[in-house]
């Protein structure tokens, strides 16, 4: 099974939108500068590393270059059952799995941005990766010393980030080495991300997620929080509330998928780190990073190539995604209604009509088996999103 993961910020660059911006996804960017009240085309074209450094800018401009990205995959007919975000990506992920709406999600990261802006401010914080030492050793470490010092990520086997005051985390890094750390290095951040310290931002936060609604996402999306999967909307909103002051609990949410049968990890946004932090964590898996047009070529190739193991001295096909996959995208953006009388299975005409966004009718424009809904009934759809899955046939 495949699953999207989602980048997070730091993995924003200069001119990062460029190679997408003649792709049609690109038409994303728009409709997020117009959600956002913010050119957001100057972020991913124009902006230096300076200006995307900025907590405010960075956020918005990696969120909003993953949803290009997964836009594009989505219209090569790839989908995918399995979603996690690191951090901000999280974002990203309930937006992929239809939990949030697209304008929605976008007013939400621009207020998660501009509030964590804010609380960097006072108290100062810093943060540093403890690279060789488990877990439990680098909370000891913590433990050990005086001063506000937390784990803030659990990223991979024996790579764990901490955060909090200056002073504390540089003495809780030389505790863990101490402990037998390879060794502790100072991050180039802007505040103690994922702590206490951010207690303002998630008040602030708080009021913008309890106005917004909340779906029910489709397939399997691991939280932050507690690397377990949620469907609830009550959860999920309760899990967005806490998570800027709580670890991010990385590697064991990629274990959760790992777990679950998810064997192909793709990672869609501007950087590749996630990518990496795979092959740290789930030995054997399927490494793949989306963060180029050029990589939907390979990501095709991956994917539709049968992959070959032995059994009982016989060549079997292994899990892979079928060519003849395809989805039926949004014409327009509004209200999907769906018609009555298409059901998993049935064979579906080229030609046939699907339902309608508003009073535009949605036809399909290839024949293939029908394989399940994409939008929900009375859900509002953005142009391009995904809304049918069909096996052509």
């Amino acid at each position: 099974m495949i699953a999207f993961t989602y980048s997070g910020q730091g993995s924003q660059q200069p001119g990062m939108g460029a190679p997408w911006s003649d792709h049609p996804s690109w038409e994303l960017v728009d409709e997020a500068s117009e959600a956002a009240g913010r050119d957001v085309t100057h972020l991913l074209l124009a902006a230096d590393a300076d200006e995307l450094r900025e907590t405010r800018n960075a956020q918005l401009a990696t969120f909003v270059t993953s949803m290009v990205i997964l836009d594009a995959v989505e219209r090569l007919g790839i989908d995918a059952a399995g979603h996690a975000g690191h951090s901000l990506g999280e974002y990203s992920a309930l937006t992929a799995s239809g939990a949030l709406a697209f304008e929605d999600a976008v007013t939400l990261v621009v207020e998660r941005g501009e509030a964590m802006q804010v609380a960097v401010q006072e108290p100062e914080g810093t943060m540093a990766a403890v690279l060789g030492l488990d877990d439990s050793s680098v909370e000891e470490a913590c433990s050990a010393v005086d001063g506000d010092v937390w784990v803030a990520n659990y990223n991979a086997p024996g790579q764990v980030v901490i955060a909090g005051d200056p002073e504390a985390v540089a003495a809780a890094g030389q505790e863990a080495k101490d402990r037998g750390a390879k060794r502790a290095t100072t991050l180039e951040v802007s505040g103690a991300f994922h702590t206490p310290f951010m207690s303002p931002a998630r008040d602030r936060l708080s009021e913008a997620i309890n106005r917004t609604d909340i779906r029910m996402p489709e397939g399997v999306v691991v939280a932050n929080v507690d690397a377990t999967a949620h469907q609830n909307p009550a959860t999920w909103r309760a899990l967005m509330n806490a998570q800027l002051c709580s670890p991010v609990r990385w590697a064991q949410s990629l274990e959760t998928l790992g777990l679950a049968g998810f064997t192909t990890f793709v990672e869609l946004g501007p950087g590749s780190v996630l990518t990496g932090l795979v092959k740290r964590t789930i030995k054997g898996a399927t490494r793949l990073t989306v963060n180029t047009p050029d990589h939907l070529d390979s990501l095709l190739d991956e994917l539709a190539a049968p992959a070959m193991a032995e059994a009982d001295g016989e060549a079997v096909e292994g899990e892979h995604l079928f060519a003849t996959d395809r989805m039926v995208v949004s014409p327009a953006t509004g209200v999907f209604t769906p018609v009555a009388d298409i059901g998993p299975g049935q064979v579906v005409a080229a030609g046939a009509l699907l339902g309608h966004i508003g009073t535009t009718e949605v036809y399909s424009s290839f024949a293939g088996e029908f394989m399940g809904w994409l939008a929900v009934d009375t859900e509002r759809v953005t142009a391009s999103k995904p809304i049918a899955w069909l096996r052509a046939q």
